[in-house]
């Protein structure tokens, strides 16, 4: 074959070729196919990119060309039809729905296409995370004596512990249980708080991983709405009474998703009207070490001041450190602590030693409160940003409430905007941002969306996904 031979001419020949090699075999050198067909090096390069087109050849660089493995022919899909009866022969649960929405929890764990700005997420950016700090402890727990054995059930005493003085009051090490993570926390309680088909009481709007794990238990979550001071007590009483529901899940501090801090007046109430209907308060504190620098002091957990184990307390170093970092206190007293134990044991064991002994070594040392004031600094700063660019650039969308806590801001939408088509004009303009339909248990009173600030790479990043926002909804008003 004579130098000025084309690729395909070359291609031809080389794919007759190939039965003379083993699926996985090695094809001579590209400077031997030179050789052999007196062919330039282009054209022995592009002719091997046809074939590998064709997935006859796999190439890899530095190594050479190899005959691609046999394709296996493709399954029968199967008729699993049957699976759609199956699933919902309910039996004597026939009013107890079966089906799991879990679209309101994805829309924050799903990564983003690349280059689409992320406001949509729900955990702190790589660059806020204490990636050296979590790594250096889990070398230090991996050598702790024991380290890799069983833990006990209800978690490693001293990170038990640790969780019990953040926490206060009468509450100690032995009403703690470790659980994996805030939504494991979560669906273990209501779980021993409630049979299928009770109704629970929720805040509207909240957290759309808390209804997720209602409607998936079978339970029928009640709106309770709330305002700038929390849930309005006067309303919680009456849906108490009317439903005659046992249990209500609450986040007192910076609620998700608006942000919202349980006013001093109406946190003795709410403990006092759960008490009176006999119910228990579920009380996710999902963010208190997410606090801002310009925030006052805190309000202390509703379990601190709960002496009759009216409160079942949730809180998690996941928020503050790292999605994988999945490490939450369970904590309860009286005889619902030894049901949440049982279903804890039953349904995970425990939570691995590796990682609570990892855990212990994060909190106690010198790292974390450093990590801890870093991180209010640099979500106050990116709070104050998201919140100048929407002023300037956005005026027209509602933010009644800027929290001195947490890492999102929740906006409510001009009148008559339609929700679906401004979440999806901001994707195509390159910013995914979350949809607030998904965090109401019942119908929506307006339209709104919900921007994390935590999630994003930088203040310049949020600047350009406001940018890109104020394109997306100019693009729906021509």
């Amino acid at each position: 074959m004579h130098e000025r031979s084309s690729v395909a001419e070359l291609a031809s020949v080389l794919r007759a070729d190939l039965h003379r090699y083993s699926p996985g075999g090695k094809l001579p050198s590209s400077r031997a196919l030179v050789a052999h067909h007196r062919v330039s090096p282009v054209t022995v390069s592009r002719a091997l990119a046809q074939l590998a087109s064709e997935g006859l050849v796999v190439t890899r660089p530095g190594t050479g060309a190899f005959r691609a493995e046999v394709r296996e022919e493709p399954r029968p899909a199967g008729d699993t039809s049957w699976q759609e009866v199956a699933l919902s022969a309910d039996g004597a649960s026939d009013l107890v729905p079966r089906t799991v929405d879990a679209s309101g929890v994805l829309v924050t764990l799903a990564a983003p296409a690349p280059g689409v700005i992320e406001f949509n997420g729900g955990y702190l950016h790589a660059s806020l995370q204490p990636e050296r700090a979590m790594a250096d402890a889990l070398a230090r727990a991996g050598r702790r004596p024991g380290a890799w054995g069983r833990p006990p059930t209800d978690g490693i005493p001293e990170l038990r512990e640790w969780f019990a003085r953040g926490i206060g009051g009468a509450v100690t090490a032995a009403d703690v249980l470790i659980t994996a993570g805030g939504q494991s926390a979560l669906t273990t309680t209501l779980r021993a708080l409630a049979p299928p088909g009770a109704p629970v009481l929720v805040e509207s709007p909240t957290y759309p991983g808390m209804l997720a794990i209602a409607r998936a238990a079978g339970l029928r979550p009640v709106p309770v709405p709330v305002d700038a001071d929390g849930v309005r007590p006067e309303l919680l009483e009456a849906a108490f009474r009317a439903t005659g529901a046992r249990v209500f899940i609450c986040q007192p501090l910076f609620q998700n998703p608006t942000g919202a801090v349980l006013s001093p007046e109406r946190r003795p109430e709410v403990l006092r009207i759960a008490r009176a209907a006999g119910g228990f308060v579920v009380e996710d504190d999902f963010v208190r070490r997410l606090v801002h620098t310009d925030s006052g002091p805190l309000p202390r957990p509703l379990a601190t001041d709960d002496h009759d184990g009216v409160v079942v307390h949730v809180c998690s170093l996941t928020k503050a450190t790292s999605p994988s970092f999945r490490v939450c206190a369970l904590v309860a007293r009286g005889p619902v602590l030894e049901r949440l134990r049982a279903i804890q044991v039953v349904e995970n064991f425990f939570v691995p030693r590796p990682l609570q002994e990892a855990a212990t070594e994060l909190v106690g040392s010198p790292a974390w409160p450093r990590h801890l004031r870093t991180a209010a600094g640099e979500l106050r700063n990116r709070r104050d940003t998201l919140t100048a660019a929407l002023r300037l650039r956005l005026p027209e969308l509602g933010l009644p409430h800027v929290p001195f806590g947490g890492y999102h801001l929740w906006l409510r939408l001009p009148e008559g905007a339609d929700e679906s088509a401004v979440v999806s004009a901001a994707l195509r303009a390159g910013v995914a941002v979350a949809p607030g339909r998904p965090y109401f248990s019942a119908e929506a009173p307006a339209g709104h969306i919900r921007l994390s600030f935590a999630a994003v790479a930088s203040a310049a990043e949020i600047t350009e996904g406001v940018r890109r926002l104020r394109t997306a909804c100019d693009g729906l008003t021509r």
